[in-house]
Order: C-alpha cells, then structure tokens, then sequence
C-alpha cells in the first residue's frame, strides 16, 4: 500500500516548491522510489526536481484520439492504447518518477482523460511505496477522485490573513466533497519571521489541523525558483530543508 501524500493550495503561495522539496528530501532520507504526480496545468514541477516532461496526459490524449481516429490503433482498445501512452509518458529519474497532467490540447474536457489516469494511477501506485501530488490551486483533482485516499494532506499559504483564510475555505469544501485524509498538515511558506502569524493558530482550530509549520522565505531557494531551476543545489544547512527534513522524518 503506497504512502500517499497530496499538496494544494491557492495559486501563487508555493505548492510546487513545498512538493518538489518534499520528493527531493524522500529520496534522500531513502524514502523511494517515489512516484511525483504533476497535476497542476500551470505547474513546473519537473523544472524544480530537474527533469523534463516531454509528453503530458493531455498531449496523450490527444495523440491517442487521433490514433484511434485512423485506425492506428487497430487490436488495441481505445483505453489500453491512452492507456499505455500515459505509462509512457513517465519519466523516470534517481529515485523518483514523474508523470504530468498538462491540459488537453483539443476539444474536450478531462473526464475521459481523468478516468484513465485514475486507472493508470491506480496500477502505478502499487509499484510506488510513496507517491506526492502536486494539485492545482485548490481541489478540483482531489474531488474528480483522481486518488481515492490520502494518507497526508498538506494545506499550502503564505503567511498574510487572507492567505491563511483561504485554507478556512479549502478546509470546508474538503468536508463538503467527503475528501478522506488520515493526517492534515498545514503549511506557512515564505515567513519573514521566525514566529507563526496568529491567524495559523485559529485555522488549526477551525481545521482540527494535526500541526502546523513554518518556512523561511528563503533567498537562496527564491534565486533557484525565480530562475527555474531545480532545487538540488540546496543542502542540507538550508533553513528551509532543515524544516522539511523534519517533516520527512514524521512520514
């Protein structure tokens, strides 16, 4: 059974930072291999681990549907063959794999698509003792049931109210959409300060929140993202992997 950790948010607060670290400090701690799911349309993920995702779920798709169209197919179904393109489409690096969303590149929308990851996911998993869940900004993936369990959910803000008053929000439609989580961690990205802002204590209240951390905002770490650049250039005296390899140890 696969440890599944999934991280949203709202847009802009850092989620594919606080992934990428994550995967990154796994791998390191021997926590592996570890399937990364990118299922952010806008997301870099493969950036910050430094690799490169070359075909997404949505380019698959649409390659598939043209196949099937032609006849390219033929002996195949139309399943197994998007089937076996998203299987393709992985990209395997030390330690972890990558597989991405994207978003479709025709008409349609990405129910077909969902269905299938949600199957190809599925199998994946099993081969996985660790996988990590890159959600777009809030939890549209989440409630399409792309993953049926989470063993971890990882709320992601900055540290302004409204940051935190979002994840108030998330928090209720979780409720609401009967998302199943075993452990709630909420996370404070890019902190000037070395205490939490009050607003965090009253969110974990209202989210009966398991913990509640704090990053640095880290100049070093906003250096690799402004740039695009993977995060491995980060070591372990890093503020910010010091709090994650905390976080790490606890999975």
């Amino acid at each position: 059974m696969s440890y599944l950790i999934a991280v949203t948010g709202k847009g802009g607060v850092g989620k594919t930072t606080v992934s990428s670290l994550i995967i990154k400090q796994m791998v390191v701690a021997g926590k592996k291999p570890v399937l990364a799911i990118d299922a952010d349309p806008n997301s870099c993920l493969d950036a910050a681990l430094g690799v490169k995702v070359e075909k997404t779920v949505g380019r698959v798709r649409e390659e598939a549907k043209v196949e099937a169209s032609k006849g390219m197919g033929a002996g195949i179904s139309k399943q197994d063959l998007l089937q076996m393109k998203i299987e393709e489409s992985l990209v395997e690096s030390q330690g972890f794999d990558l597989i991405a969303m994207g978003r479709p590149e025709g008409a349609g929308c990405y129910c077909y698509a969902n269905n299938v990851l949600k199957s190809v996911i599925g199998k994946l998993s099993d081969q996985y003792p660790y996988v990590v869940l890159d959600n777009e900004a809030g939890l549209e993936n989440l409630s399409r049931r792309i993953v049926q369990k989470v063993n971890l959910l990882i709320l992601v803000s900055d540290q302004s109210n409204s940051g935190l008053e979002t994840l108030k929000r998330l928090y209720t439609l979780a409720d609401e959409m009967e998302i199943k989580y075993d452990k709630l961690l909420i996370v404070v990205n890019r902190m000037r300060t070395d205490t939490l802002p009050e607003k965090a204590a009253e969110v974990k209240e209202y989210t009966h929140a398991d913990e509640v951390i704090g990053l640095p905002d880290d100049l070093e770490l906003a250096n690799l993202a402004d740039t695009g650049e993977s995060f491995e250039a980060l070591g372990d005296d890093n503020a910010v992997i010091k709090k994650i390899n905390n976080l790490v140890s606890n999975i």
